[in-house]
């Protein structure tokens, strides 16, 4: 009996080999979780945090301790936030976003749990998206737990700073950016006005704890499906990598495209350095053909 795998094309190139052996790990096992990271989004223009080493590419982000500690941490942080939110909000999904949007629209994708927080899988047609960092176009009252959206934040923060100027140097992850002033000192940061409060972006710091509810809610995914595919993402952090070690442990096969190497390599069924934008598109051209 043909069994869909076996009526894939030779491959011409190692992306076609790549896409070739990811399809025949999707119908052998088709409910998957898929987790992704940063590496999804650079062929966005979104910058990822670590190169093929795993080692840091930029300066560290700001943690939370230094953020909700300080005030001229969070004028520093707004400042350099308020010149880099404009990339980010007008991003668009690439391929990567789209192909995942496709395999859970054909049935292959049960959950996908994001560490990434630029909505771009929801834009891309994602629906069952775990954002397990949060999003950045939500800003969110530390005190009150008030929510605003971000693009009305940044109305405020240009009301408040009307003569600021900065050029941007350089883009950093996640809307960071490197600008050409150094004193933040005279930047101002609009409190909640409802309560006073610190506003903080709505995604999970360094140094902070992702909500009980959305780590429980993944772990559930990844125990109810029938291997784990990972996306761009080296899982240096142990938020995303729990994941991994999770599905290592309930013998689910794990497969995982990343450009350089990830910490989870060592448990990997299949794994492949490739640009994701690349082999997934294709892999899903191989899927179409052999199913129907």
């Amino acid at each position: 009996m043909d069994t869909g795998a076996e009526r894939f094309s030779t491959p011409a190139s190692p992306i076609e080999e790549s896409a070739r052996r990811l399809a025949d790990f999707l119908l052998r096992h088709p409910r998957l979780t898929v987790l992704t990271g940063a590496g999804c989004s650079t062929s966005s223009g979104i910058p990822d945090y670590r190169g093929e080493d795993g080692k840091w590419k930029h300066k560290e982000p700001m943690r939370y301790a230094q953020f909700t500690g300080d005030l001229r941490n969070r004028q520093r942080y707004w400042a350099q936030s308020f010149s880099g939110w404009r990339r980010i909000s007008r991003a668009e999904p690439n391929p990567a976003h789209f192909a995942i949007a496709e395999l859970e629209r054909r049935g292959h994708l049960a959950c996908l749990i994001t560490q990434n927080v630029d909505t771009l899988h929801q834009r891309a047609g994602s629906r069952q998206v775990i954002d397990l960092h949060g999003v950045l176009e939500r800003v969110r009252c530390l005190q009150c737990d008030r929510v605003i959206r971000r693009d009305r934040f940044q109305e405020q923060l240009r009301r408040a700073n009307p003569s600021w100027v900065a050029a941007v140097r350089s883009h950093a992850p996640d809307g960071d950016v490197r600008i050409t002033r150094s004193d933040f000192s005279a930047f101002v940061v609009p409190d909640c006005v409802e309560c006073s409060g610190i506003l903080k972006p709505d995604v999970v710091f360094f140094g902070e704890s992702v909500p009980k509810a959305r780590v429980n809610a993944a772990y559930r995914h990844v125990d109810e499906s029938d291997a784990l595919l990972i996306v761009g993402s080296s899982l240096m952090v142990y938020s995303g990598y729990r994941f991994a070690v999770a599905a290592g442990k309930a013998g689910k096969p794990i497969a995982i495209i990343n450009r350089g190497k990830s910490r989870a390599d060592d448990l990997a069924t299949y794994r492949v350095s490739a640009d994701c934008a690349e082999i997934l598109p294709r892999t899903n051209e191989l899927l179409r053909s052999s199913i129907g």
